[in-house]
């Protein structure tokens, strides 16, 4: 099968780095799927699940937004935060969670409000690609 370049980065770290068969990732306007010898492309990610075919295996990594680009036969993601599954705390991410919900019950300001609901989001994505890891 063929396959193409992905690169996921983040300021801290490359994340991923490998050939793989396909990308599935949250864009503003939905989920976007790229294949080998996609058009070129450049568009902002929203927070959520990221999901890699690598040798018919697939691989699940939480992402907390940022960009993506295809050119050539290479797929490049630059992400504000990025986990692989298998690095999600679940029970830190639950209660983050937790914590953001009660953020919002108390009313907040508007400019605490959006923070805590960009909080609660990306502790939602990462509590699901954790559950989903453990479930495979």
């Amino acid at each position: 099968m063929p396959t193409m370049r992905l690169e996921i980065i983040t300021a801290e770290r490359v994340v991923f780095s490998d050939d793989v068969e396909l990308v599935v990732a949250p864009g503003v306007e939905g989920q976007l799927g790229i294949l080998p010898h996609h058009a070129p492309l450049l568009t902002i990610l929203q927070p959520g699940e990221i999901r890699v075919v690598k040798g018919g295996q697939e691989q699940f990594l939480a992402v907390s937004g940022g960009f993506l680009e295809v050119l050539g036969n290479k797929v490049t993601i630059l992400a504000d935060a990025c986990e692989r599954a298998e690095e999600i705390d679940l029970e830190h991410a639950r209660q983050a969670m937790e914590r953001a919900q009660q953020a919002l019950a108390a009313g907040a300001r508007e400019a605490d409000l959006a923070q805590a609901l960009a909080t609660l989001r990306h502790a939602q994505v990462r509590v699901a690609v954790a559950r989903r890891r453990r479930a495979a």
